[in-house]
This record gives structure tokens, sequence and C-alpha cells, in this order.
């Protein structure tokens, strides 16, 4: 995570403390506290905490805006936002419906939620639910969410795409990309389409938003969504077919 670190030294100057009194208060060490404000350390969730309770201010302000967030773990982001709105870890997991060591497990980054237990955790916190998935968002986060959501393994899965439980690994892990031919089989065991793997949260909004409005406003359209989603669902043979007949056509001048 990104910490500002001439924030923490402005507050504590604004403070009239000393960086030994800082130091003590957070009991942290002085050389320690000094390469935060440098900036050449990177301190620990527990450690923003401390240094947020002895400046009185939330955590979240010691954090840098420009980082997105992106370098926080779900877990982090969990914690951060239950701890802003005083809630316990038993009241959030209760909230939820989820057991304390479940949720203590999350939010130390031993397991992932699933993508339901992400919404309930989302609602309850108040807050979307890409808040907390962020670069967790990625194609291969998705995937296992979704696996996990149906209960399988990656063997399982695998078994089922005709793919190696390896490849899954893999493509969860962020190690590699699968081909469109890949993504085709473990959507369709999924159940879901391809355009839910490689659509980036928040793609469409930044997309619309560099269209003219009479673009934006074909593309809204109902028969135009329609035809979209339908191109959602094409094979790669089916989709050559669709685009080599849109060439053809404006080709004869009929268009």
């Amino acid at each position: 995570m990104i910490v500002k670190g001439e924030q923490i030294r402005a507050l504590r100057e604004e403070r009239g403390y000393t960086l030994q009194e800082l130091a003590k208060k957070a009991s942290l060490s002085l050389s320690y506290l000094s390469e935060i404000e440098r900036g050449s350390k990177h301190p620990s969730l527990k450690t923003i905490e401390k240094l947020a309770k002895a400046l009185h201010i939330p955590k979240n302000q010691l954090l840098d805006a420009g980082s997105n967030d992106n370098n926080l773990s779900i877990g982090h982001k969990i914690r951060l936002i239950r701890n802003e709105k005083n809630l316990s870890l038993q009241e959030l997991a209760q909230r939820v419906g989820i057991s304390l060591s479940y949720l203590s497990e999350i939010e130390r980054g031993l397991v992932s939620p699933s993508l339901t237990t992400l919404k309930r955790l989302a609602k309850e916190l108040g807050v979307p639910p890409l808040v907390l998935m962020g670069y967790e968002g990625s194609l291969g986060h998705k995937l296992r969410a979704l696996r996990e959501e149906y209960g399988m393994t990656q063997a399982q899965l695998a078994s089922l795409a005709g793919v190696t439980a390896g490849l899954i690994g893999q493509i969860e892990q962020g190690k590699v990309q699968p081909s469109l031919k890949t993504l085709e089989k473990l959507a369709q065991v999924l159940g879901v389409s391809p355009c839910y793997f490689i659509t980036e949260p928040g793609a469409e909004d930044q997309i619309f938003a560099t269209m003219n409005p009479e673009v934006r406003e074909m593309l809204v359209h109902p028969n135009v969504q329609a035809v979209l989603g339908l191109i959602c669902n094409l094979s790669r043979k089916e989709l050559q077919f669709v685009l080599n007949f849109i060439r053809l056509f404006k080709k004869s001048g009929l268009s």
C-alpha cells in the first residue's frame, strides 16, 4: 500500500509532536518512523492504525488517494472500512452471516471470499462491491470467485472445460492469459458470457465518457444492445463470419 509520508510529518508538526514523541505514542522506533516519513519504508496496516490513533485521524487519511486502493488487498480494505465504521469483527460477521474466524481469515488475506460473501460484505459496509475488489476484478479473480460460487474445485472445473487443473490455477493467479477458445469453454461451463471475464470494472463508463453524444445515444438503443448481447456469446468462427458479412455488405454499396 502507498502511505503519505509527508502527510504524517505535516500532521505531526501541526500537533507539535517531535519525531521521538510520535514514535513513542505509536510504539514505533524513532528510526522506523523517520524512514516512513521519508517514504523509504512502507508500513503495514497495523503500523498505519497505530499512527492514525496517535495522530487522532482516520486511517484512510494516511493512504495515498493516487493509488486508487489498488495496492490494498480485499482483506485490508474490509478491515479499514470496518474500523472506520466502528464495527468489531464479530458485529460485521454477524451482519454478513459468516463466522468470526472466516472473516478474520479474509481480513488477514488467508482466504478469498466468494462473490456472494463479497457482495454481502460490501452491502453491510455501505460501499459498492467494486470498491473492495479493486485489482481483484481481474480475469483470474473473476474466474476464481465464480468457480467458488458454484462450489467447484479447480480440478472439477478443468475436467468440465476440457483443460488441465494446472492451467486453471495459473489463470486464477494471473500467471497466464487464456486463449479465446479456453475462455469460451470456461464461460460455457460457468454459465456466463466470455465478455464477463474480459470486461474490466468501470471500463464501460470510461469508454462511454470518450464518445460523442450521437454515438453514445446509438449504443444505448435497445436494438443495438440486443446485437451486442448476441455478439458476446458468439464463438470465434461465428464472430469472424459476422465480420466478413459486414465487410461484404459494405463493399456491395447497399449500405
